[in-house]
């Protein structure tokens, strides 16, 4: 987008680098992907040339595996459960996991992973958790393929968390 502007207006970097005080080493590198900008720091560039960043929200359903999505659904369901007191509860379940899981499991991601999902439990860090149980960025859904959470559903919990649709 940067380039296509800076193109129509016939802006060289050298010139965007002085309108905008932004070195233009930097310029070059946002232009060539090697590092990205943000939404601030491009509408500022692009404001420079007479442009403004117009940012569409809008909700997207993204395209998961069916493992992916039954992994979702799964977690998801013990999201609505997860408490201090719950995960209190959990923890001797959780634990036997993670230590199950780290004997067997190689590679990353999945190594990190596991020492990521210990931090969470040793911090009770809820917010956090919740966000792993729920996310469907690339770093949930990765998180959940080594996921300590396995037994906390009762069977019939667990067959209806796959049966309704979201």
């Amino acid at each position: 987008m940067l380039r296509e502007v800076m193109l129509e207006t016939s802006t060289t970097q050298s010139e965007l680098s002085r309108l905008s005080g932004v070195r233009q080493p930097s310029i070059s590198k946002f232009m060539s992907g090697t590092i990205d900008l943000s939404d601030d720091q491009l509408d500022r560039l692009l404001s420079c040339m007479g442009y403004r960043l117009q940012v569409v929200r809008k909700p997207v359903q993204p395209t998961l595996t069916r493992s992916e999505r039954r992994s979702w659904q799964l977690h998801r369901r013990l999201s609505t459960h997860l408490n201090r007191s719950s995960l209190n509860e959990w923890r001797p379940a959780i634990e036997r996991n993670l230590n199950r899981l780290t004997s067997q499991v190689r590679g990353q991601p999945h190594v990190r992973n596991l020492d990521r999902w210990q931090q969470l439990i040793d911090n009770s860090d809820l917010p956090q958790l919740h966000r792993v149980l729920t996310g469907l960025d690339r770093d949930s859904i990765e998180m959940r393929e080594v996921s300590p959470m396995s037994g906390l559903l009762s069977p019939q919990e667990r067959t209806d968390a796959l049966r309704t649709p979201a």
